[in-house]
């Protein structure tokens, strides 16, 4: 089953992804892990891809989708997958398709987590991480017991440049622009299924948890 999880940043897709993994046994792909993991090991293609990120743009098709190819092209992606932030515009999804087919692959749903614009900001703007030790808090939902100091080693916590409050909504505007036109596409192909994404995170589950059984359910 390989399943294209779709909504704006901030939406929970690497959460929701996450479960999926654990109780489907398949992985997950996201692009933006692996392009941080890129910036973080300072490799041409994070240097590349840095300044885009930070700004809240968009990378290249070329270098996402060699990406993405060379993903799932390994053996644990062999019984189904999970793109978790890809694609993002209509020519990316285009692209994927023809990358798939050539594959013998396809894809059988894009779960969309359908989620206000107003809690984005919220969600994403009070995210704040350790640099030392990399654990990660929210001062909303799930703040350190010192303001601004982490819990496990003391270090003070940073707020990440495309989590700051202008970027944020720098990114829903791209996202709005260019990527909310992919409803419209998988809408037409029959693969889209929309799930509430306001609720709690066990809420959520349980929708995607029905969806996929059911689904998982009627293959032969």
């Amino acid at each position: 089953m390989n399943v294209i999880l779709f909504g704006p940043p901030g939406a929970g897709k690497g959460t929701q992804a996450q479960f999926i993994v654990e109780h489907f046994g398949i992985p997950q792909i996201s692009t933006g892990d692996m392009l941080r993991a890129a910036v973080k090991a300072q490799s041409p293609l994070g240097v590349a891809a840095k300044s885009i990120m930070d700004a809240g743009g968009l990378v290249s098709d070329e270098i996402v989708l060699g990406l993405v190819k060379e993903r799932i092209s390994e053996p644990d992606c062999r019984d189904g997958f999970i793109l978790d932030g890809f694609p993002r515009t209509t020519p990316q999804a285009d692209a994927l398709a023809s990358l798939l087919d050539g594959l013998g692959k396809h894809i059988d749903h894009v779960i969309s987590l359908d989620v206000d614009s107003a809690e984005i900001v919220q969600r994403l703007s009070g995210r704040r991480t350790c640099p030392s030790c990399g654990k990660g808090y929210h001062v909303a939902y799930d703040a350190p017991k010192v303001a601004g100091i982490c819990d496990v080693c003391g270090s003070a916590l940073v707020q990440r440049n495309d989590d700051r409050v202008e970027t944020v909504q720098n990114r829903l505007d791209v996202y709005r622009q260019q990527t909310s036109p992919l409803k419209e596409y998988f809408e037409q192909r029959g693969l889209m299924r929309h799930i509430d994404g306001n609720g709690t995170i066990q809420d959520i589950q349980g929708q995607i948890c029905s969806l996929l059984k059911g689904s998982a359910g009627d293959r032969p």
